[in-house]
């Protein structure tokens, strides 16, 4: 993943079934064959199908630019842990990236900052790159909201040790209040959060390492609406028309160009 590189994360959640993610996949890696900023690298493509669904999703996307993760993972790596997913398996199989810490993980299933910065340390150990989901639950205002991603950031980062903090992180901020709604946080409300929580990673953890995108409602146009202020996007059901993620490539592109003829 190159650091200059526009960054664009398509959830599956749970939506499809594994036909349904077959075909759909299928038609993505068309699209991304012949899209030259995929191949290229300027857009980093990342797609997070269901597990059961995630070895397809590797044989399917091989060759096309575009890299798999997973929605999930577990502590360790082996055990007596009935149901869970290992990150070593993960990347035997040829993943690269997972999410931790999404808002739905945190509600439904009670998942705290132990939880999250032990599965932050196992991305880590297996050389995945974490999608780490951040956001404040209510809207206020973008300082606020911020504080209170700084605080789901510290206590998950606990456990990265000096040596780990060059490690490849991207960082999701997806306003608990904008996921599933009709329409996304503001652009500016959005640019002035992650400019926050930029300048708190770069302290943290380094600079030009940690990258910072947007969820939550994210769609067509929204990226073009942001500008440079997030090097990407988290995207759910607006993604799962591979028409409609096709112009956010484009956007993507249009993106990564504007800044290789910046520099």
């Amino acid at each position: 993943m190159s650091p200059s590189s526009v960054l664009l994360g398509v959830s599956l959640k749970m939506y499809f079934d594994h036909n349904r993610t077959r075909s759909w996949c299928t038609e993505v890696a068309e699209l991304a064959r012949h899209h030259e900023s995929v191949v290229s690298g300027a857009v980093t493509l990342v797609v997070l199908p269901g597990f059961t669904s995630l070895a397809t999703a590797v044989e399917i996307f091989s060759g096309t630019g575009v890299s798999v993760g997973a929605q999930d993972l577990f502590w360790e790596d082996r055990g007596a842990f009935t149901g869970e997913v290992s990150g070593a398996d993960l990347t035997d199989i040829g993943c690269t990236f997972v999410e931790i810490g999404h808002a739905e993980r945190r509600s439904l299933f009670g998942e705290g900052p132990t939880v999250l910065a032990r599965k932050l340390g196992a991305a880590a150990r297996n050389g995945l790159t974490p999608i780490l989901c951040v956001g404040e639950p209510t809207r206020g205002t973008p300082l606020e909201a911020a504080q209170a991603c700084i605080e789901q950031l510290d206590a998950a980062l606990i456990e990265i040790s000096p040596t780990d903090r060059g490690m490849p992180l991207v960082v999701a901020y997806e306003p608990e209040w904008a996921i599933g709604a009709a329409e996304p946080a503001q652009a500016d409300y959005v640019a002035a959060v992650a400019v926050l929580l930029r300048d708190w990673l770069g302290t943290r953890m380094g600079e030009g390492n940690p990258r910072v995108i947007y969820g939550g409602s994210a769609g067509p146009g929204l990226l073009s609406e942001l500008g440079g202020s997030v090097d990407g996007l988290f995207l759910g059901r607006f993604a799962h028309d591979a028409t409609a993620l096709g112009k956010i490539l484009e956007e993507a592109a249009a993106r990564s160009h504007q800044h290789a003829t910046l520099k």
